[in-house]
């Protein structure tokens, strides 16, 4: 039986790893392939924890995979997704895992839009989608802040043109100033750790710094500024580069100044104008005292001429006669209402004398009333032998009863 191990030829054959080497060998470091620029369509984008940024790169006829390393990852100013058309720059290599060729990319630009812009867009759209630039969580400014926080560079411009507003307007006010930076790739951390240094110490916060290009304001783009601002649990005003300079920051503070200097104007009231107003009050407060004072004195003037002796007797002689009239009605109207009370009574004693017993016993009739004091109205109401009384006109007569005799109908 013939063996493989025999089979001519055998000793001289290629492992896969010793083919892709070759082919490493070959496609690797070829000036062909080696710094080229390429135009495609961005596909498949993939961003595994470790950091790599793995895509295709596409067009109508073909595709190529493509890798960017860490450093290369990190440092892209835009976010990689589909459907982006970009130049790819890098250098053409074997992937020994699967054996296939992939773009090494260094850098990648989109095309049609800068880095800049297209970074700026990605970022304000998915705040914008989150409500994070919506009107109805915009708070109001302080009329009076007692603290205000001032976040910018320390050695920058800026800080010097806010303080000197805040001490010409209102020299009252506290300023606590956290330093950061505010351009480069460590600006962005660093102005989220210097908001948070006065989380909760202030009353309104400025976030601030001068002009510069676009690339020096980039850090004020950044999505992890931008949701710390949002955070922040006092209002904030962001004054960042000139009025021509829009960011991201500008979109999420509750107020958006022209330059550092404006915001200082906005968050402070104007010592100057406090001084005239209250000067003002203090002018009307003391009017209004003075007339109230004097309205007393006149009431105290009112009551002094009352209290005096002469005035007294005046007084006590006039309600001395009011009460002598008011007796005298008095009087009067008591003998009037006595006078009915009598003829009321003589009237009602009339009315009892017509219906009395002794009216009766007076026209010649007589009453009969038994031992027990009962009214005798009838035959059946004694009987023979029972002692009576007889009441007549001029006396009473004490009987017996004898017999009982029924008056014939």
């Amino acid at each position: 039986m013939q063996t493989l191990v025999s089979s001519p030829g055998i000793r001289d054959a290629l492992s896969v790893a010793q083919l892709v080497g070759m082919l490493r060998s070959v496609v690797g470091g070829h000036p062909a392939l080696t710094d080229v620029l390429v135009r495609g369509e961005v596909g498949s984008v993939s961003r595994p924890p470790s950091g790599l940024a793995y895509f295709t790169l596409n067009d109508a006829d073909a595709q190529i995979p493509c890798v960017m390393f860490r450093a290369a990852a990190q440092s892209l100013r835009f976010e990689l997704r589909e459907g982006i058309e970009v130049l790819v720059r890098g250098d053409v290599d074997v992937f020994p895992a699967k054996g296939v060729a992939q773009l090494v990319a260094r850098d990648v630009r989109p095309i049609g839009h800068g880095a800049f812009w297209l970074a700026f867009e990605q970022v304000r759209d998915r705040l914008a989608a989150e409500g994070l630039f919506s009107q109805e969580r915009k708070r109001p400014l302080p009329k009076f802040p007692a603290r205000i926080g001032l976040v910018t560079s320390e050695g920058g411009a800026a800080i010097n043109d806010l303080l000197a507003v805040f001490e010409r307007r209102f020299p009252l006010a506290t300023v606590l100033v956290s330093p950061c930076l505010v351009q480069g790739d460590d600006a962005p951390a660093s102005i989220v750790f210097a908001l948070g240094r006065l989380a909760g110490r202030v009353d309104v916060a400025i976030l601030a710094r001068g002009g510069g290009s676009v690339e020096d304001l980039w850090a004020f783009n950044d999505e992890r500024v931008a949701r710390a601002l949002a955070r922040f649990p006092a209002p904030v005003v962001s004054a960042i580069g000139h009025e021509v300079d829009v960011t991201i920051a500008d979109f999420v503070a509750d107020v958006r100044a022209a330059t550092p200097s404006a915001a200082a104007e906005i968050v402070t009231p104007d010592i100057g104008e406090l001084r005239g107003r209250i000067a003002a009050a203090s002018a009307l407060l003391d009017t209004r005292i003075t007339e109230v004072l004097q309205g007393w004195r006149d009431r105290v003037r009112s009551v002094e001429g009352r209290l005096r002796p002469e005035t007294v007797r005046l007084q006590a002689r006039d309600a001395r006669q009011r009460l002598d009239g008011i007796a005298g009605s008095l009087k009067r109207e008591g003998r009037r209402i006595l006078e009915e009370i009598r003829a009321r009574l003589a009237a009602a004693a009339g009315h009892l004398d017509a219906v009395s017993p002794m009216a009766t016993i007076a026209r010649g009739f007589a009453v009969v009333i038994r031992d027990d004091g009962a009214l005798v109205g009838s035959i059946a109401a004694v009987s023979p032998g029972d002692d009576i009384t007889v009441h007549v006109s001029d006396g009473t007569l004490d009987a017996v009863v004898e017999e009982r005799r029924r008056t014939k109908a």
